[in-house]
């Protein structure tokens, strides 16, 4: 009896640990069996969502302002790390431009005829750092995640950076471009404004995305992604507020020929009957919305290698 009764409370004991095996080898399909490093590049478009440029109607600062005529070119490096098949670790560094424009808007007789008589413009150098968390959900579908010899894998991508910019403006007295930011153009650290207080040249953003990643063998892979940046300044473009009196530009600074300046950038809009939608105090941006760009970035990437974690762990230690 007490014989039986071993036997018995033995046979659990093997099917547990069998059980307990099975279970620990199918969470390691998912990822946790390996962890891997990945460097790369990227190179693609970008494009600014923010006061400047747009299309038909009110502006906004999503792909129906979209203007390809202000398209640029954004490149950069990144490692990635890894620590399961379904979900990624990215930093990034990216350098290029962007660009704004209203005289390339098409006139439609509706709201967008202020927008493009007001007649301003810019373009901004841009670097920027992302720190991105990469999430593969069709790795839980597959057989055998570990192999990705010709893997097709979607992904979303989310994170945050810190980017830094610097607003220059065309002059039409002499056509040079100048840095906007301390002409002070909308009255920023002006007594007269005390609400508003000169831009930063460093912000932070928040890029959200999706992708698709095609693995050309088990270690070298292409991916085409797509990353918006809602950002937490409306000064990309130095336009946010509304036009201020020429003459306060002469009454805040002892330079003339700066105040001079000043006044030009502030306000370059059209002759014509819609000039009076641009007066001291009239609108010239949005302040109730920030500024936004975006970026369509090819990445090859090459896998450095795997650490395993588990080695034999997940086989079963036990012989019948």
């Amino acid at each position: 009896m007490k014989q039986h009764l071993r036997f018995s409370v033995g046979k659990r004991w093997v099917l547990s640990l069998a059980c307990l095996c099975g279970s620990l080898t199918s969470f390691s399909q998912y990822g946790e069996k390996s962890s891997s490093w990945e460097i790369g590049i990227t190179l693609g478009p970008s494009n600014f969502l923010g006061d400047l440029g747009g299309n038909k109607g009110k502006g906004t600062t999503f792909l129906k302002d979209n203007n390809f005529p202000t398209t640029t070119l954004t490149y950069g490096a990144y490692v990635a790390y890894q620590p399961t098949e379904w979900l990624g670790f990215r930093l990034a560094g990216n350098l290029g431009r962007l660009e704004g424009d209203d005289a390339i808007i098409k006139g439609k007789g509706g709201y967008e005829e202020a927008r493009k008589t007001r007649n301003l413009n810019f373009r901004s150098k841009l670097s920027e750092v992302l720190l991105l968390a990469e999430f593969y959900p069709t790795v839980f579908l597959e057989d055998d995640p570990s192999d990705v010899w010709h893997r097709l894998r979607p992904y979303v991508v989310a994170g945050v950076g810190m980017f830094k910019f610097n607003p220059q403006g065309q002059d039409p007295k002499t056509g040079k471009w100048v840095d906007l930011q301390p002409l002070h153009t909308e009255g920023q650290g002006m007594k007269e404004y005390p609400d508003r207080k000169p831009y930063k040249l460093t912000e932070m953003n928040v890029p959200l995305g999706i992708g698709v990643k095609y693995f050309l063998n088990d270690k070298i892979s292409l991916s085409a992604e797509v990353i918006h940046r809602q950002t937490f300044t409306d000064y990309i473009d130095d336009v946010s507020t509304n036009y201020i009196d020429p003459k306060l530009f002469f009454n805040n600074t002892k330079n003339v020929a700066q105040a001079q300046l000043a006044a030009r950038m502030a306000n370059k809009s059209l002759p014509g009957p819609d000039q009076k939608y641009h007066a001291p105090g009239l609108q010239r941006g949005n302040s109730g919305r920030n500024d936004a760009y975006y970026t369509f970035g090819i990445k090859l990437g090459i896998r450095l290698g795997r650490s395993e974690n588990f080695d034999n762990s997940t086989r079963c230690p036990i012989r019948f």
